[in-house]
């Protein structure tokens, strides 16, 4: 009888040992899951010599020099602005573009590539060209818009926080959209 016993504890104690453990899983990947509001765009007139569609989430600055004009629209709920930069053409467009090219040139440091698109509408007379900066650079997006005679507009993106790629890329791609519009939508006054 001590025997069998012996041998019931030793059972009743190996199956509790083995009986409360608890299997692992492996967690499910999540995904963030972010929700940006929805694009809504109003015509907007600058004093600065243009007008476009604009954003309702952007709030835009302009401050007017003589023929200079510099603006902001910040998106205070991405943490990120829109600068702009308004000039006149005083026969000087290649060095415009050569200088907008040059700032898209600078981030090619922290960069990963840069990825141009090229616009252009003909029944307006505008012409310009987008980039794409993909990599931790500082600006994740550029462009430039020009009648190529009298009016000349440099747009860059900044965010307020440390550039990091994979973190800010949908907020990116979003204000991006907004960009585009405002070159689409683009006239001068």
């Amino acid at each position: 009888m001590k025997y069998f016993l012996g041998k019931l504890f030793a059972l009743f104690f190996l199956t509790l040992q083995f009986a409360c453990k608890n299997d692992t899983l492996p967690k499910p990947k999540a995904v963030l899951r972010l929700e940006y509001p929805n694009q809504q765009y109003t015509s907007f007139k600058t004093d600065c010599g243009f007008s476009f569609d604009k954003n309702s989430e952007g709030i835009l600055k302009c401050k007017t020099q003589k023929d200079d004009c510099a603006c902001e629209i910040n998106y205070s709920k991405l943490n990120a602005t829109i600068f702009l930069t308004y000039r006149k053409i005083n026969n000087d467009l290649r060095k415009l573009l050569t200088d907008a090219q040059n700032l898209t040139q600078e981030h090619v440091v922290k960069a990963d590539d840069i990825l141009p698109s090229e616009y252009i509408n003909n029944k307006k007379s505008i012409y310009g060209m987008s980039y794409k900066v993909i990599g931790n650079a500082a600006s994740p997006s550029q462009f430039y818009i020009t009648d190529s005679t009298r009016n000349f507009l440099l747009g860059s993106l900044y965010f307020k926080t440390k550039p990091n790629y994979d973190s800010i890329l949908p907020a990116a791609d979003y204000l991006r959209r907004d960009m585009r519009i405002l070159m689409e939508s683009i006239t001068w006054n």
